[in-house]
């Protein structure tokens, strides 16, 4: 395990609620940092740079106040931010990264040097999403500070590597901090991240069900309802191989036989690149294979009350068994 960062000793887990496109908001956000895991969110889940930056002033204040009014700091937030050319919005949305100082930022589809730079400027930290070594080598050499191993079985874009060999490659060339990704649903799974070596267990879909995200409710109870025979791997619906809950997929039109293509199916020539982005993701439910143990929907704060119950009673259970074996 690496030296870990400050603010990982005020954390009451060792994970990170994971930036969800059109769920994760500043009520998730907040209500996830006061409960002692680090909050996310996607910049662009705020249609303009300007809202995004009224987003972080809120987020901002009532942390502070949490702070102020409990005499500890509640657990850091951060951002992601789509760092490709696709993305028009980069550049603005970097500069009110810099402005607020996001303690976190999250970086995809690219690992860019003025990017972590300007986070480094004022002491952030970078961490990024990669699915294979090759994408891990190309972060690290940029400087960032962690690599978020997005193995099989993760909701979203998805890899489709083992956890456990993932990680272990990773830490042979990357001496920062290694988050784990994928199916990561109860404390148990937690405890098993840090078996496996990672520093921070990063959890999506199991915070898709609580109170505080933007999920509709037919969403939640999708998830309620399906196991992992009901995730699928395809690239139908954004060009780019991701996990969706196969009932969403079928009710959107899409066959079996057209979520085998590798294409992108076309949703409508009338919207640009982006919107039919948005479109697809709002109407087709993403996932992880860790729907198979999500089975109701709760306030944070007592989601993250149980995982931290869940945590502690497999980390007992292993030194049990490190008697047993001694």
């Amino acid at each position: 395990m690496t030296n870990k960062h400050p603010f990982m000793k005020d954390l009451s887990l060792p994970a990170v609620a994971a930036p969800m496109f059109l769920i994760s908001g500043p009520k998730l956000v907040i209500e996830t940092c006061k409960s002692g895991i680090v909050g996310t969110f996607p910049a662009l889940n705020h249609r303009t740079t300007e809202g995004f930056d009224q987003w972080l002033t809120e987020i901002e204040t009532a942390l502070d106040g949490y702070t102020q009014a409990n005499g500890k700091p509640a657990a850091p937030y951060g951002v992601n931010l789509i760092v490709h050319h696709t993305n028009p919005r980069l550049k603005a949305d970097l500069a009110i990264c810099v402005k607020h100082k996001v303690p976190i930022v999250i970086t995809s589809l690219g690992a860019a040097h003025e990017v972590i730079d300007a986070i480094h400027s004022y002491g952030g930290l970078v961490f990024h999403d990669v699915i294979n070594l090759r994408h891990a080598y190309k972060a690290a050499n940029a400087g960032v500070d962690g690599l978020i191993c997005v193995a099989a079985g993760a909701g979203g874009h998805a890899g489709t590597l083992h956890p456990m060999p993932f990680v272990q490659e990773v830490r042979n060339i990357f001496d920062g901090t290694i988050l784990l990704s994928g199916c990561i649903s109860t404390g148990r799974d937690v405890a098993s991240a840090m078996q496996i070596g990672a520093d921070l267990a990063y959890m999506g879909t199991r915070f898709i069900n609580v109170e505080e995200s933007r999920a509709d409710e037919g969403y939640r109870n999708m998830i309620i309802e399906s196991g992992t025979k009901d995730i699928v791997y395809t690239a139908a619906v954004s060009g780019v191989s991701a996990n969706f809950l196969r009932p969403s997929l079928e009710a959107m039109g899409i066959t079996k036989e057209m979520w085998a293509l590798k294409a992108k199916v076309d949703f409508g020539s009338e919207l640009d690149a982006a919107k039919a982005e948005a479109k697809a993701w709002k109407t087709i439910w993403s996932a992880g294979q860790g729907v198979a143990t999500i089975k109701d929907n709760m306030p944070v704060a007592e989601l993250a009350k149980r995982l931290k119950e869940e945590f502690t009673a497999a980390i007992k259970e292993q030194q049990q068994l490190l008697n047993t074996y001694a």
